[in-house]
């Protein structure tokens, strides 16, 4: 794989342009054979955990990092309690701070990123056991490149609570025999499987960012924070909602096998898993566009987050352009979408003024003709990109695109992995087109370009960009009623195609399935006659032999 690199940031740390997730362009050092320079801090969000509390504290004591850079943040969330005190086995830089108004884990973690002094946060729950090289493990990739997510190596263990003292966990920690604290290797993590088929999340695309769980994960405090931070209205599924985001920040996710620890106890999702998915699904469908009931791309729903920001400039374009390209886009298929106007609306003051005569009468119109629909903002100039949106769609006025024009464009651009899909619409007089771009792309390349640099030659460096035609996309000039129709009837042809084409995949698998079960049925029913068979030998002939 190439590698392309931009200049270094004033920290120091190389920003690699990594293409997906595939880090393969970084090689960490050994552990133990490296010399540490970037500061982390260790964010514990702590409620009604002291005993195991105790025993994480004392398995940071024994950290391999050095100790100089190391700073514990221990965020009790105990609000109206007595508050938490330290026990004696701790190192030597923790503190304990009080979250900002509010209650729950993620605002527990918010806030003590907010007070924390190291460059890199790291997330570790309260009732955690760290191998001494745990954090050491993840801070060697946080000196390769600046824009990584590192996810440690989690298993669970059975506890009974007393059954370990923090004095024993630091001596296990210090002499590296953790293992035999707990007698065997434990249950992985869901994630695990995960990691073994994508090759540590090298090959997980652009779903690596579902492999976030927060027991224990480091971030650079800078990224977390442009990323917005944690949702602190979540109570539940807060790691999955700020790894979403942290995506669309331009974020790349690495798993190392050798930031282990043992989680004390089953966790709350393997005990109660229905339970937390009915609780969880609702916060994560409005925030997470392609969550769950998400994935039916043509819903009718809307949602706090969009699947589409469309961006269509209104200055100098008459109402009926822009009236047939926002119309378009909000009565296709993909109701969750979300159109943003440019333009100057700020010159739309109330003076005296002839209506019929206004040198801005369109701009007039086109306001007042979007001024009830939810869906339409007006703004003086879009942002650099549609974050957290994880699509921006920017289309000229005058052009509308066909009833399912959005949809067939996010399946491909998803189904290519693509940062950037450009469309030429005309090259007559001069080159007209429309693009759709990938926030999680876009952001990764601005935050790797230097003045000067070309933004679509690093999305193309870190995603992949495509040119098509928009004609085969069904974006037509207004007027031309007879192609846009022939467009849109030949795309509901092509997409009820590919639908039949799946339900004939699916009735084939469920007809080579039954098979397989009438092939197992009738092998157990002949396995089962042949044990009766010899069984009833076997009888007879003990039969015989006792009459003999």
């Amino acid at each position: 794989m190439d590698v392309y690199a931009a200049s270094a940031p004033a920290t120091g740390i190389p920003r690699p342009r990594i293409r997906l997730n595939d880090f393969g362009c970084l090689t960490p050092p050994e552990l133990g054979a490296w010399t540490p320079r970037r500061s982390v801090s260790v964010v514990i969000p702590a409620y009604r955990c002291e005993e195991t509390l105790s025993l994480t504290l004392a398995s940071l004591a024994g950290q391999s990092y050095p100790d100089h850079l190391l700073e514990v943040v221990v965020v009790d969330d105990g609000e109206g309690e007595a508050p938490l005190r330290l026990p004696d086995l701790v190192p030597e830089n923790t503190r304990v701070v009080r979250p900002e108004p509010g209650w729950g884990i993620a605002n527990a973690f918010h806030s003590g990123v907010k007070v924390a002094d190291g460059e890199i946060v790291h997330r570790v729950d309260a009732d955690l056991v760290l191998f001494p090289e745990h954090v050491e493990a993840q801070m060697r990739w946080h000196h390769l490149a600046d824009y990584l997510v590192l996810l440690g190596n989690l298993r669970f263990n059975e506890y009974a609570p007393g059954s370990i003292s923090p004095l024993e966990v630091h001596a296990a920690v210090t002499a590296g025999t953790v293992d035999k604290l707990f007698g065997d290797d434990g249950v992985p993590q869901w994630t695990e499987a995960k990691w073994d088929r994508t090759g540590d999340l090298r090959q997980a695309g652009l779903a690596a960012w579902r492999l976030l769980v927060s027991a224990t994960a480091s971030m650079p405090k800078e990224l977390y924070l442009r990323a917005g931070g944690m949702d602190t209205s979540l109570r539940r599924g807060s790691d999955t909602e700020i790894g979403y985001r942290l995506a669309q920040a331009g974020a790349v996710f690495v798993g190392d096998r050798e930031s282990r620890c043992r989680h004390l106890g089953e966790s709350t999702v393997m005990r109660r898993r229905d339970e937390v998915t009915r609780y969880t699904r609702p916060y994560m469908n409005e925030r997470i566009p392609g969550f769950l009931e998400r994935k039916a791309k043509t819903s009718s729903r809307q949602y706090l987050v969009p699947t589409v920001e469309a961006v269509v400039d209104a200055e100098g374009r008459t109402l009926e352009e822009v009236r047939a390209t926002v119309n378009g886009l909000l009565s296709g298929w993909m109701a969750d979408v979300s159109v943003v106007l440019t333009g100057p609306w700020h010159l739309l003051t109330d003076e005296r003024r002839p209506p019929l005569d206004d040198p801005m009468l369109d701009l007039r119109l086109i306001r007042e003709t979007f001024r009830g629909e939810n869906r339409v903002r007006f703004v003086r100039k879009a942002a650099e990109s549609a974050f957290p949106v994880p699509f921006r769609f920017e289309c000229p006025a005058g052009w509308v695109p066909a009833p399912d024009s959005l949809v067939r464009l996010v399946k491909f651009a998803d189904d290519e992995a693509a940062g950037l899909v450009s469309l030429v619409l005309d090259e007559h007089e001069e080159l007209t087109t429309a693009r759709l771009e990938r926030t999680s792309a876009v952001s990764r390349a601005r935050l790797l370009i230097e003045p000067g640099d070309s933004l679509e030659e690093a999305i193309h460096q870190v995603s992949g960009t495509l040119w098509e035609d928009g004609r085969k996309w069904g974006i037509l000039p207004p007027g031309d009623e007879t192609s846009a129709s022939a467009a849109a009837l030949a795309s509901q042809v092509e997409y009820w195609r590919d639908r039949a084409e799946k339900w004939e995949g699916q009735a084939r698998r469920w007809k080579r399935k039954a098979r397989e079960r009438r092939v197992e049925r009738v092998e157990r029913a002949s396995a089962q006659r042949l044990r009766r068979a010899v069984g009833k030998g076997l009888r007879m002939v003990g039969v015989t032999r006792a009459r003999r």
